[in-house]
Order: structure tokens, then sequence, then C-alpha cells
């Protein structure tokens, strides 16, 4: 398609890169060229794309002419460096790392929430949240636009594959050991072991007992909504699953809103599933939401301990909604408006 769009996948080799070709293939994102990046260890390596195979190369300047799209998912350390030479070289580089959200001339995109500040991107670089950030605020911009949030108290409970591929080998090779009834390996991503339990420290530790993790929903909640006075405060555990982030969300409203209210708004919400019937066990789980784009909500139900409160369980897929569609559908927008072209 010589009229698409020329792509460069930074991280091309990892879960997310690995999950972000899937998803530019399934959303027929409209490609005239695609290379694949990575760390020098990773070159040579092959990787497949729409039936072809092609080597994957270095990051190096040169690598960046004549693109017009990066999609990145590296670490952070990686990204400061080499996302600011991609935007210089012309391209618009969606970041999946950490290390642009909080910059002030750098939006922090979910599209179904605040797609309209892409106009806002003076460094060409638009930032990815974080995956556990991103579908909660899908679940609550709607209910925040009706009655305006004040308070957030928020519990995730996070797959072993946002610890990417190590992660899931944890889990596996745990996993095995205690069906054969021996002691499991010792862990290689998670801070403990993962089969059998829950990790609440799974995450480096920031300011005042709280998680990087849980910092990252607190400030990015904030910016993604476009209001500093809400209060969110978070607690982040990883636990035994594979594929599916979980939370449990108290929200407390300035305005009424009944959960009758609630569902109705959710369910005309872009990107949202309800599935809310607790006797008929019609509720969101990971086992449900793994291989989906949409944001699951149910158990809505009101908080007798304050004036206007609901309670929430959010699911989502955080490879897909948490990382790659997110990433790609920020793409899509960029089409869409007129920012992203061709030589642009």
């Amino acid at each position: 398609m010589p009229e698409g769009i020329r792509i460069a996948l930074v991280g091309a080799t990892g879960a997310v890169g690995e999950m972000m070709r899937r998803v530019l293939l399934e959303r027929k994102f409209p490609i005239a060229a695609i290379k694949f990046l990575a760390s020098e260890r990773s070159v040579g390596r092959e990787v497949e794309f729409a039936g072809r195979s092609y080597p994957v190369e270095a990051l190096r300047p040169e690598a960046f002419a004549e693109v017009d799209l990066v999609l990145a998912s590296t670490p952070a350390a990686v990204s400061r460096e080499w996302s600011p030479i991609a935007a210089r070289a012309g391209a618009y580089v969606v970041d999946n790392s950490s290390a642009w959200r909080m910059d002030p001339d750098v939006p922090l995109v979910v599209p179904e929430v605040n797609a309209h500040t892409l106009v806002r991107a003076a460094k060409r670089i638009i930032a990815n949240p974080n995956c556990s950030t991103i579908q909660m605020v899908v679940a609550l911009k709607p209910l925040h636009d009706f009655a305006r949030i004040r308070r957030i108290v928020v519990c995730t409970y996070q797959a072993s594959s946002g610890k990417g591929a190590k992660g899931v080998y944890d889990l596996q090779t745990q996993l095995q050991a205690l069906l054969r009834g021996e002691a499991p390996p010792a862990p290689l991503a998670h801070a403990a072991q993962l089969a059998g339990n829950v990790v609440p420290h799974d995450w480096k530790l920031g300011e005042d007992g709280y998680s990087e993790e849980e910092w990252k929903m607190i400030r990015e909640t904030r910016k993604i909504l476009g209001d500093e006075t809400i209060l969110v405060s978070p607690t982040t555990a990883r636990v035994p699953v594979h594929t599916g982030h979980s939370e449990a969300i108290n929200v407390e409203f300035q305005k009424p809103i009944t959960p009758e209210q609630a569902r109705e708004l959710l369910r005309r919400a872009p990107g949202v599933i309800v599935l809310d019937d607790y006797a008929r066990g019609e509720v969101p789980m990971p086992i449900l939401a793994a291989g989906r784009d949409e944001v699951f909500v149910g158990r809505i139900r009101r908080d007798p301990t304050v004036a206007h409160g609901l309670n929430l369980w959010v699911v989502a897929d955080n490879l897909r909604k948490g990382a790659a569609t997110n990433a790609v559908q920020i793409a899509e927008e960029l089409l869409r408006r007129g920012l992203l072209r061709r030589g642009s």
C-alpha cells in the first residue's frame, strides 16, 4: 500500500512488541513499509509479519530515515535516548514506556478519554499510559463527566504478563513444579513466588511507602482526566493470572449518581462492555477479557458509606488495551485527525 504509513516498531521482540504486530494486522492499519528495531542482542533475529519474515535491525539514527510513525516499547532509559531522535527525524512516536508520561509537552493519551490532546504533541511524542491506569480511566471517564469524581480508592490484581515473557515463565514453571510436588524455582521477574501467592511488592518502591506503579496511577489519572484535584489512593498487587488485570474501584463523586445511571452511561461509552448480572455469574473476569480490546465493567453498586459513591469491578487485557491496542488506537487517531501523514 504505497499510500500507507511507513512504520518502525522499536522493541519488536518483546511481549508488547509482538502484540503490536498482531494488533496492526487485526485493525488493518494502512502500512506502506515496516521495519523492526531492537537492542544489539536481538539484531539478526527474524520476526514474522503479514506472512513475511523480517530481520531485526539495530537501533541507530539512520534507521528512522523516511519513517512516519514509531511504535516504541522499550525500557524508559532507552526511550529517553531514542524517542527524541526518531521525532527529530520527522516521525510521530507513540511511546509505551514511563519516560515521557508526565512531561507537560507530551500528551498522555487514552483515545476513548482524551484524544483531543493529540494536537498538543509539540515534541511529536505521545505517551501511552500505564496499563492499570488505562483501563481505570476508560471506565471512569463517562462517570466523571456526569458527576465529577472527588476521590478514587483502587486495588489492582495484576497479571504475570505485566512483567513480560519472564513473568509468564516464572508463573508457568512455578505452577508446573507445584503440580509435580516439587519446590518452585526462584523467580526471575517477580519479587517473590507468584504461583499460589499474591505479591504486593512487585514494583520498585517510590515515595511515602507507595510503589512506583501506585504513583503512576495517581499522577497519570489526574493528567488524563485533566483534573489535578482528583484524589487517588491505590494499592497494587500481582496475582497468579497469565493475562488480564482486575481492579476493585471505589469512587466518591461530587454529585449524585445511581448504579442504574452508571450502567447506562457505561453501556453507551466507547470501548466498554458492561457485565453486571451477579446472580447469573455475568461479571468481568480476566479469562473473559483475555484477547479482547474492550474494558469490562461490573459489580456496579452503591457505596453506603458516602453521600455519592459507587463500587466497580474493572477488567482488561493488559497486553492489548493496556499497551499494544491503545498505542495503535493513538496512531489511528493521529491519522483520523490529519496529524499523521506519509512524509509528514
